[in-house]
């Protein structure tokens, strides 16, 4: 039979490591989402609120506007999230390095570009949720321009339909206000 024993501290602190990196690359999974699928709504809400952009702008709003602008001159975007190192530095602090295949559509060209990045983190627990504090991206390299097309029956399937469009927030991101 088992006894009732008590749960060792350092189980206890395991644990909770385990499921603060859990928390935190979810956080990442969920960016790339946001950002592919154009839910700027989404994608600002993983950041803290007195986030700050560039050298004086600071907040969600600015930060939407930021993003919104950026990604009005790109077409669809696909973001693969790949190795992921979190280092939890105390209960409400932890930085993280996230590697990440990007790949790009030129509207202008139709062209694709695809490329390595990655994503230098820094997180905060706000509220029981861990959030973005910055992210800064480096770069390893991006490719020649490509063209690539939709394979045989993209798309036309009865229980598939075409990405990006199959997104609910796409349409509505590209709806000049």
């Amino acid at each position: 039979m088992c006894e009732d024993r008590p749960v060792p501290d350092s189980v206890v602190r395991d644990s909770e490591w385990l499921r603060t990196v859990v928390e935190i690359q979810q956080l990442c999974y969920r960016y790339a989402l946001a950002v592919d699928s154009r839910d700027m709504d989404s994608l600002v809400r993983l950041f803290v609120a007195d986030v700050k952009i560039g050298k004086g702008a600071a907040g969600r709003e600015a930060l939407k506007e930021w993003y919104t602008e950026a990604l009005r001159t790109v077409g669809a975007t696909v973001h693969f999230v790949g190795n992921h190192t979190v280092d939890v530095a105390n209960e409400t602090e932890a930085d993280g390095v996230v590697y990440c295949r990007e790949e790009i559509e030129d509207l202008t060209t139709g062209t694709w570009r695809a490329g390595m990045i990655q994503y230098w983190d820094r997180y905060r627990l706000v509220e029981g949720e861990w959030l973005f504090v910055r992210r800064r991206v480096r770069r390893w390299f991006a490719t020649e321009p490509f063209t690539t097309g939709p394979a045989p029956g993209s798309g036309t399937g009865p229980t598939e339909a075409a990405l990006p469009g199959a997104f609910p927030t796409w349409s509505a991101f590209w709806e000049v206000p």
